[in-house]
């Protein structure tokens, strides 16, 4: 009998000498690389004889899975799995399995650090804080207008784990809510306490729009372009800490310039790192960070213990905990037995 090949294709740890220690106990054979920005050939290389697939930002393609000769299950490093193409993975009775919840705690805290960032023009009060000590008198003027977050109306796109979380946080704010999730069940808006409603009312009655939901190239993506930013309000901020391909930056770029939103607060990028000349890096009105939104020695931890998991339950026979595609499970059970 063959031994369980695990395969990791990219990695953000330090170093995997934990799980390497962790599947030798478990008499699984262990690889990993860094093959982020591989070539194809390079990519498949490395995977092609693995039972399970570790990948976090590599592109699990459709030409990639269809080379994978022993692959069962691909687990996907993090929440988002839109560089996994789980179609394809289905149709060759693949596992796709994620970690949806290793850092829900710390994205929604981004969320509101981000937030409040903007509300409070943090970044522009650090200027004026320079400027006036050269000077050696208050300037104050170019913080102006600054408006309190309390009576405010804060549009939450996507009430899933992290957005509920959001919603959960700025209770004691004072706010007021809209809700746009199309798949919110009634069950789950009965347990909150809340109604939905359009994504075009949420975007013209909002005064702080913050963006949780996954990024879906036929229903997501650009899901906030020029169209969308004129219907916001002058006075609003809009928050991604979701997935870049959501908003269309060069879009929203244009439309802080031209006043048609007042603050943006983004951690995620269409292109990670986003390039230098990326005009957005450079708008005074955006409050960006390095898609850091999951980072706290806590999620850190969580996340690879959770990975290991998912690989003990393969190797016992039992359903995935975060399964993708379960239309998949029936014939990988047959072939198990």
């Amino acid at each position: 009998m063959k031994s369980i090949q695990v395969v990791v294709t990219d990695y953000i740890e330090p170093d995997l000498d934990w799980e390497k220690q962790r599947f030798q106990d478990m008499g699984v054979e262990f690889s990993a690389h860094q093959l982020k920005f591989a070539p194809h050939e390079t990519l498949v290389a490395a995977a092609k004889n693995a039972d399970v697939v570790i990948v976090n930002m590599a592109p699990m393609d459709v030409t990639l899975i269809g080379e994978l000769e022993r692959c069962k299950m691909i687990i996907r490093h993090g929440i988002g799995y839109d560089n996994v193409d789980v179609e394809a993975a289905t149709q060759r009775g693949i596992l796709v399995v994620n970690v949806p919840d290793y850092c829900v705690p710390e994205v929604a805290e981004q969320a509101v650090t981000l937030i409040m960032a903007c509300q409070r023009k943090l970044l522009v009060q650090k200027d004026v804080l320079n400027v006036s000590a050269q000077e050696g008198k208050w300037v104050f003027q170019p913080v102006y207008p600054v408006y309190r977050l309390a009576g405010k109306t804060v549009g939450i796109v996507g009430f899933g784990r992290i957005g509920s979380t959001v919603y959960r946080m700025l209770q004691g704010f004072g706010v007021k809510f809209l809700i746009y999730d199309p798949y919110l069940s009634e069950q789950r808006k009965q347990e909150y306490g809340i109604q939905t409603c359009s994504f075009e009312e949420l975007l013209v009655n909002s005064d702080v729009v913050t963006i949780h939901c996954p990024l879906k190239w036929r229903e997501t993506y650009h899901m906030f372009d020029a169209a969308q930013f004129k219907l916001m309000k002058p006075t609003a901020i809009l928050v991604n800490t979701a997935r870049g391909g959501i908003v269309n930056l060069d879009a929203l770029d244009e439309a802080l310039k031209a006043g048609e939103l007042a603050h943006a607060g983004i951690d995620v990028y269409e292109v990670e790192p986003p390039p230098a000349g990326l005009q957005l890096l450079h708008n005074e009105n955006a409050t960006c960070t390095p898609h850091l939104s999951w980072l706290s020695e806590e999620s850190g931890w969580t996340i690879r213990e959770k990975i290991v998991a998912e690989v003990q339950r393969y190797l016992k026979g039992e359903k995935p905990l975060n399964l993708l595609n379960p239309e998949v499970l029936p014939d990988f059970n047959s072939e198990r037995a």
